[in-house]
């Protein structure tokens, strides 16, 4: 299951360079696939989803920090645990519940993500 970030965030930014994939945003932000990933140019994404790498996309929240679904992997393939979880001082980066992936779903995507 992916993070997600609640409303509860106070913005500190603590997070943001703990994520191995890039999949975390300063709210307001627009983000791409590509970002932080080996991914470019037109994909189909482990979900199904076509996309273009490179292009932007609108900030999922305009009030606080935000987890991409798509590029979270709850840092399976690189740590033991969620880093952003692990230095939020107000605990805030929790499990979503609408997004529930299996181990074996995230390494896979992990893989994905960063193909060498």
């Amino acid at each position: 299951m992916a993070i997600k970030i609640t409303d509860e965030c106070i913005n500190c930014g603590a997070c943001e360079p703990e994520c191995p994939n890039n999949a975390i945003y300063e709210a307001s932000e627009e983000w791409r696939y590509a970002d932080g990933t080996s991914l470019s140019g037109k994909l189909v994404l482990p979900n199904g989803k076509t996309v273009n790498a490179e292009d932007s996309q609108e900030p999922v929240s305009d009030e606080y920090y935000f987890i991409v679904t798509d590029k979270c992997t709850e840092c399976k393939g690189f740590h033991d645990e969620p880093q952003c979880a692990a230095v939020c001082p107000v605990d805030c980066c929790v499990p979503d519940e609408e997004n529930e992936e299996t181990e074996e779903q995230l390494l896979a995507k992990q893989r994905f993500l960063h193909k060498e």
